[in-house]
């Protein structure tokens, strides 16, 4: 199969060693889950396939957050095991599929990946899931996993030329709530928000979010 361009991957990683943000990866497993496979029950995201065929493992920016690649390679099968807990915990009181495959070290949300609303290529947008409830909220952030590290890449540069960041080392932007101009950039996510695709997934918003996805779609709540 021919490798999947990845510039939203390209650009994350040289955003890190360029702005000695720091970053850890780890090799990809002998036989990586492939794009399509059935992963409990629900086909893998072609996208994330060709991300596990690099990388086994990785962390994005450790000296500011820390994002987290979900391990699966040779030496540990963590993104098969969560998964498989998130079918069995989460995807009822959802009410759709999600595979999660990372998140910021440490926090009690993550990013997933939501099969049924995969494109005609099969690639599946990405949202944000916050687990530190029972009832999960969830944002919209990306049209894929590429667009992604793309969007998260260019948050970072963002971050790094704040005052406050420069003068502390400390940062007042967080993601996704500070990106909502870097989010609005992809066409193909506010295309989705707009025709209320995320709607079903978006059951416990709160006004706060309803207003940041007003900016991230361009309207009025």
């Amino acid at each position: 199969m021919e490798p999947m361009a990845q510039p939203g991957l390209e650009r994350l990683l040289e955003v890190c060693r360029r702005l000695n943000l720091g970053l850890r990866t780890s090799p990809p497993a002998r036989e990586p889950l492939r794009a399509g496979c059935l992963l409990e029950g629900v086909p893998f995201d072609p996208v994330l396939a060709s991300v596990y065929a690099r990388l086994g493992h990785a962390v994005f920016a450790t000296k500011v957050m820390g994002w987290v690649l979900t391990q699966s390679n040779d030496e540990a099968h963590r993104l098969e095991e969560n998964n498989k807990r998130w079918r069995e915990e989460w995807w009822k009181v959802l009410g759709e599929p999600v595979i999660v495959f990372g998140g910021d070290a440490g926090m009690a949300y993550t990013y997933a990946t939501v099969p049924g609303l995969a494109d005609e290529q099969g690639k599946q947008p990405v949202v944000r899931v916050d687990t530190y409830e029972y009832e999960p909220y969830v944002m919209p952030i990306a049209s894929n996993v590429d667009r992604f590290f793309d969007s998260y890449s260019r948050y970072l540069e963002a971050l790094v030329a704040d005052p406050f960041y420069q003068k502390s080392g400390d940062t007042d932007l967080i993601f996704p709530w500070h990106a909502t101009e870097i989010l609005a950039q992809d066409e193909r996510l506010v295309e989705l928000m707009r025709a209320g695709r995320f709607d079903s997934l978006m059951k416990n918003v709160d006004d706060v979010t309803r207003r940041w996805a007003a900016k991230v779609m361009g309207t009025h709540v």
